[in-house]
């Protein structure tokens, strides 16, 4: 098939892209070269398209381009903190620029559609609502949550309006090799990496470890987005996560067991945020039942591997 691609640079984007080529697709992808933070997978299979999903005109061109039969997006400005110094960059990025795309799809044909958000989406939880389902009410409180909101809040008015087959896949935290610095994985896993090339003191900084949050590998999640691509209902939303909340300090203890190294545990008061959620997890029983799917990478091996990545890209 002839699938067209946003968001291919990006952490779960390049695994995705990994899995199409080894099915055997041709990939098209937009590219837009000031936000890519790492290369295009090279390969005779992989074709880049430049273009803006702010710019109408260069994704109307980019998808008559690639001609697809299924379209992934999954594009946008990645970083909830980050949506507090852009907040507007932030909104136009992820709210109107899945707008954009999704005007530019119709204009072409009706390919299949799966549109990424995030479960960001939520805000505070209380115990009571736990396990987090598509019918939770969403409360974001943070720019970046609002942005995915309202991206989501497109599929169902697109498959109505235009019959276009596009879908949402919600997904909770996802972690893996090849993860950039700013989330509590890599940033952990960073840290431990470099104490064990010698390049650090072995003092691990930390914020706060008592949050209990769902974690996917990411190899996991973009199986997901592929059984979504092909079998999820048109405009409708699945979440996808591992249904166990793990809390933040028995990550940081598997990795430094991985590590097998002396590690003294500082809590850095910069980094010291109080949740609003001290729990939160979700249900993908609704994407299991439509798809078949559920997590198969075990947290042991994520937290391997990712220390491994790291390891290789300091070393």
């Amino acid at each position: 098939m002839r699938i067209f691609i946003t968001g291919a640079t990006g952490f779960a984007g390049s695994h995705l892209v990994a899995n199409l080529v080894e099915a055997g697709h041709e990939i098209y992808s937009l590219v837009h070269a000031e936000t890519s933070h790492q290369p295009l997978l090279a390969h005779e299979h992989v074709k880049s398209i430049p273009g803006n999903l702010l710019d109408q005109a260069s994704l109307e061109t980019a998808v008559a381009a690639a001609k697809p039969d299924v379209v992934y997006h999954l594009a946008g400005q990645a970083y909830p903190a980050r949506s507090w110094q852009q907040p507007g960059l932030t909104l136009a990025v992820n709210s109107v620029g899945t707008a954009n795309l999704l005007q530019a799809v119709v204009k072409y044909g009706r390919p299949r559609v799966l549109i990424v958000t995030s479960a960001e989406i939520y805000g505070e939880i209380r115990p009571d609502m736990l396990p987090i389902t598509e019918h939770t009410p969403p409360a974001p409180h943070h720019p970046y949550g609002v942005s995915k909101w309202t991206a989501g809040m497109l599929v169902p008015l697109f498959w109505e309006r235009y019959q276009l087959p596009v879908v949402e896949a919600r997904p909770f935290n996802h972690i893996g090799p090849h993860q950039a610095l700013g989330f509590v994985v890599p940033d952990f896993a960073s840290q431990l990496a470099a104490m064990c090339l010698g390049q650090r003191p072995n003092q691990m900084m930390v914020g706060n470890l008592e949050a209990m949050r769902d974690f996917t590998d990411v190899r996991d999640i973009v199986r997901a987005y592929e059984l979504m691509a092909e079998q999820g209902e048109p405009g409708e939303t699945y979440l996808i996560c591992s249904g166990q909340p793990v809390k933040i300090d028995a990550i940081l203890q598997q990795l430094i067991e991985l590590a097998n190294i002396e590690v003294e545990v500082v809590q850095d008061p910069e980094r010291m945020r109080p949740s609003d959620t001290p729990c939160l997890y979700g249900s993908y029983a609704k994407l299991k039942a439509q798809t078949g799917w559920q997590p198969e990478i075990p947290l042991a091996r994520s937290l391997a591997d990712i220390l491994d990545d790291w390891v290789q890209r300091l070393s």
